[in-house]
Order: C-alpha cells, then structure tokens, then sequence
C-alpha cells in the first residue's frame, strides 16, 4: 500500500510539472492605424502579457499583417516587436488593400503564431478611409487654419467630428483654439492663430488631426505657414566658448592647460637629471675614496 501510495505522488508530481512547463503566457495584441496626408499610411502594433502578476512588454516576436475581405485572407507582410514590446508596418499606399465591397471598410489583423513561452494571438482593426484638406487662409488680417474632412471612397462630407489643430514642437505639440474643433455641416473647421507665435526663420508647422477615431483611425493633415515670430538666433555655438565643440575649443583652454602640462613635465625631467648628477657625483667620490 505505501508502495503504491509514492507511486501514485511520483505521478503527481510529474503531472503537475509538466502542466507548469506546458502553461503558457497570454499575449495581447493592439493595433493603431495613422495615416498622413501626402505621406505613407502605417500601423503601429503593440504585443505585452502579463506574466507574475506584472504588465510586460514582449519583444522580438514575429506578427504577420494579413488584409480580410469578404471570405479572403490575403497576406501582405511581416514585422517584429522591438524591445519595447513595439512595431510599426508601413504601406507604401493604401491602394495596397482590397476594403469590403459593401462596406467600403479596410480589415487589417495580425497574427501570432505562439512560441515557447506564449500561446497564439491574434488581432484585427476595421476602418474607413478619411481624408483631411487643411489650409491656411487670411480674414481681416487674421490668420486662420481651415480645415475639411471628407470620406474618400464614399466621397462625402464628415459632420460632427472632432478635430484637433496643434502646433509642431520640440517635445510636445501647442494646442492651437479649441480643445474640440467639431465639423460643421459642411465637414468644415475654422481656427484662429494668434499673432506673435515664435517660429525659426518665422515658420510655423501646424497639424490637424483626427484622433484615434472607431470609424477612421488617426487621420493628420499639416500644413506649413510662414506667419510665426521671426526667432534670433543668438547662439554662440560656433564660436570659441565653453560649451562649442572641440574644434572651437577657447584659445585660453589651448594655452594654458598645455603650459601646465609641459611644465610639470619638464620639472619631473629636471628632477630626474638632478638624480642622475647625483648618484654620478656619489659612485665619483667613492671611487676616489677607496683609490
């Protein structure tokens, strides 16, 4: 009975082990489609699991981007996950893909085939194609960023639809009216730009952008405008300062460390030879001593 008992653990034990090394993680898988007036459309994928109770990314995965329609599955490319668990497929052009006939709507998914550590995944996105036609125009010796949003393959006018207007800088973009800029009856926004806005050689980059839209993705259109605040360039970076590149080094910076350098140089030189005189002058004399 004991026998059979250990037995019985062993296979157990067993079991349960291999039911440990068998469980595998979950991945999840998001999907953003932008798309860029007169530029490339792309689609920025997102792959992170949670594994001991942590949300992490999962890296260096391979998802294939397969375009649906109708009954069809057609396969279009492959890429794979960054470190940071990130990817970003780019279509030359959105004629690439094959919309639902009935629809007129594009269905992009990705596909992961599972590995050793994470099961299978898979995820799809579904959208329209928009277009935005932005432009700047003046009224009254006002400037304004008007901007109209159009369905291409139904070629008609988006109503009621929120649209962002925003300044390009360094790091984060200036929000330029209105938080919500929502379109008239004629798909249409108007935004005022305020006057004395700093911009280099007084050139301003606005975008207008349908965010993250259920029906159309992220839209953005931009629009460049010589109407900025011509900025100064007071920079002395090409000058000899402390902080110009090694070629402007400060002549001071040249010169002295150098005098320093060759003069300690040349004392422990001096010192040495003093040394060398010394000991010549010490085996001299006790030479002349014993003689």
């Amino acid at each position: 009975m004991r026998h059979f008992f250990l037995m019985l653990l062993s296979v157990f034990m067993i079991t349960s082990s291999f039911a440990q090394k068998a469980k595998k993680g979950k991945v999840r898988l998001k999907v953003q489609y932008v798309k860029i007036m007169n530029g490339e459309p792309y689609f920025d994928f997102k792959a992170s699991a949670r594994v001991n109770k942590k949300n992490v990314n999962v890296s260096n995965i391979d998802l294939i981007v397969y375009n649906e329609f109708g009954d069809d599955k057609v396969k279009i490319g492959t890429t794979t996950t960054n470190f940071n668990g990130e990817s970003r497929f780019v279509l030359k052009d959105l004629n690439i893909l094959t919309p639902d006939s009935i629809s007129d709507t594009y269905t992009v998914s990705i596909s992961f085939k599972g590995n050793d550590t994470f099961k299978k995944a898979s995820k799809s996105i579904s959208f329209k194609d928009a277009a935005i036609e932005a432009k700047l125009i003046t009224k009254d010796s006002v400037n304004y960023i008007t901007a109209t949003l159009k369905d291409v393959n139904a070629d008609s006018l988006i109503i009621n639809q929120s649209l962002t207007v925003q300044l390009q800088r360094l790091f984060k973009p200036l929000f330029i009216g209105e938080e919500f800029n929502i379109t008239d009856e004629d798909g249409t926004i108007l935004v005022p730009i305020e006057e004395g806005i700093p911009g280099v050689d007084g050139n301003l980059t606005f975008e207008v952008v349908l965010n993250e839209s259920e029906e159309y993705g992220t839209v953005i259109a931009i629009v460049n405008a010589p109407i900025g605040k011509t900025i100064v360039d007071e920079s002395t970076f090409d000058e000899r300062t402390m902080w110009s590149p090694r070629n402007k080094t400060p002549i001071f910076l040249l010169i002295f460390p150098n005098l320093l350098i060759f003069g300690i140089w040349g004392l422990i030189i001096y010192l040495i030879t003093n040394l060398f005189k010394i000991n010549k002058s010490k085996s001299k004399k006790e030479k002349h001593e014993n003689i």
